[in-house]
């Protein structure tokens, strides 16, 4: 394996979809490899690496906003950069949780095709694991006014992450308010990274 060296491994174009998933995506996946011994001490060094190498290409803004759906316009400007912030911070976790399952399976990207006319691209990405079917990802990207592109949502086995957090977040937010919904937010990116089974059978 090729050394690593971080910020600088790999120049991300943000001016392509698909060049920017795939280089994003390995860095990712580069740094896992680099601080796997770091993980195995403390498998919260993965919200470090999310941060660090994933989070700066999601658009966490606009994520956020779909997510509060119409209950959007029923909050302050101050209120809605909290639940940003809180937002940000519980997908760090989602994203670290997630990466856990990870450890050195083949990664297939999708084939680059014309964007010039489009406004949202979905990049698809395939984790072959052996024997197993392969996992079928998908980037939601979309174009910003400068021309480049951030991701705002992560589609797996065709379930949105962005639509199922919508839901979930609107019933809440519609029982107990933005104040409460912000708060749990916060004390979900709080919670620690559990590691998965090395035992799981093949």
């Amino acid at each position: 394996m090729s050394a690593v060296v971080h910020s600088e491994e790999l120049k991300v174009n943000s001016m392509d979809p698909y060049v920017m998933v795939e280089t994003v995506a390995n860095n990712t996946f580069d740094r896992f490899h680099h601080d796997i011994a770091i993980i195995e001490a403390n498998p919260d060094h993965l919200k470090v690496i999310i941060s660090d190498e994933l989070m700066p290409y999601i658009d966490v803004k606009y994520a956020s906003y779909k997510v509060m759906g119409s209950y959007l316009r029923q909050t302050s400007k101050e209120q809605r950069e909290r639940f940003v912030g809180a937002f940000k911070g519980y997908l760090i976790s989602t994203y670290a949780q997630a990466f856990t399952e990870y450890t050195d399976q083949e990664v297939k990207f999708a084939q680059s095709a014309d964007f010039s006319k489009e406004k949202i691209v979905d990049v698809g990405v395939q984790i072959v694991d052996g024997s197993r079917p392969p996992i079928k990802l998908q980037f939601r990207v979309r174009r910003l006014k400068d021309d480049s592109w951030k991701a705002f949502d992560l589609v797996a086995e065709g379930v949105s992450l962005l639509a199922s957090k919508s839901s979930e977040i609107s019933n809440l937010i519609r029982q107990k308010g933005i104040e409460t919904v912000i708060t749990e937010l916060e004390d979900r990116t709080k919670t620690s990274i559990k590691r998965a089974s090395t035992d799981k059978k093949a």
